[in-house]
């Protein structure tokens, strides 16, 4: 079993970083000192759990987070600088803080540094996450110590069970779009206004009309579902929220 550091303060770390092309350390203190501060931690950048689902779903979360005292939301592993800024670009993360931990010397001070030779990844981190309090580790969920890759309490919805349980969840919603479509620019623009993160599907890029049509019997774009819910085009959307 990994140990629990709950009511410990935050290892002392100085972390190496590439920022706007200039190298910059970033402290333990800078990240968390006098802050709320969310951390998860997990096996590598670009590896599959970790890019479809522990990312994707901590960085939609942060607004909801943000209502409830949250400042940041920190992803720290196992890898060099250049490797989770191109991490961070690839998964259009913008609400997460991405930390190397290039050398393993937080990870390891925190317990949660094993031996993964066995994929050809040396040492990386458990996957883990917790709540820090102004440095002060307040809760962690540590995932259980059994073979593979447990992917079961480090999820982005266990930390909100566990910082807002009666917190409201943003609705899923996509919308199907194609380059240069004014009405699918001003659905965006309406989903923006209202606060609504969303998946965008764009034509040619994965989807083609006959993906559309075949969903909603419409050969016209844009095509928005809200959980689950076929709502229509941009004048759809518009009386949706109106109805609100």
């Amino acid at each position: 079993m990994f140990k629990s550091l709950e009511k410990q303060t935050v290892p002392a770390v100085t972390f190496k970083t590439m920022q706007d092309g200039q190298w910059k350390d970033v402290t333990s203190g800078d990240i968390f000192k006098g802050k709320n501060v969310i951390v998860f931690s997990l096996p590598g950048a670009f590896t599959p759990t970790c890019s479809s689902s522990h990312v994707p779903r901590y960085n939609e979360l942060f607004p909801v987070f943000k209502q409830h005292g949250i400042d940041a939301i920190v992803c720290i592993s196992v890898n060099d600088t250049f490797v989770m800024n191109a991490w961070k670009k690839d998964q259009k993360a913008e609400n997460i803080t991405f930390i190397p931990d290039g050398n393993g010397e937080f990870t390891e001070k925190m317990g949660l540094l094993v031996n993964k030779a066995d994929l050809g990844f040396g040492k990386r981190s458990w996957r883990y996450a917790m709540l820090v309090k102004d440095g002060v580790i307040a809760k962690m969920f540590i995932e259980p110590n059994k073979p593979g890759d447990p992917f079961e309490v480090s999820d982005a919805d266990s930390m909100l069970k566990y910082v807002a349980p009666n917190a409201r969840l943003p609705k899923e919603v996509t919308i199907f779009t194609k380059p240069g479509c004014p009405h699918c620019q001003r659905a965006k623009t309406l989903l923006a206004d209202n606060g609504q993160i969303y998946d965008e599907v764009i034509l040619g890029q994965g989807a083609s009309m006959r993906t559309v049509k075949a969903l909603t019997g419409k050969q016209t774009v844009p095509q928005i579902y809200i959980d689950g819910q076929h709502i229509g085009g941009a004048d759809d959307l518009e009386m949706y929220y109106a109805r609100k």
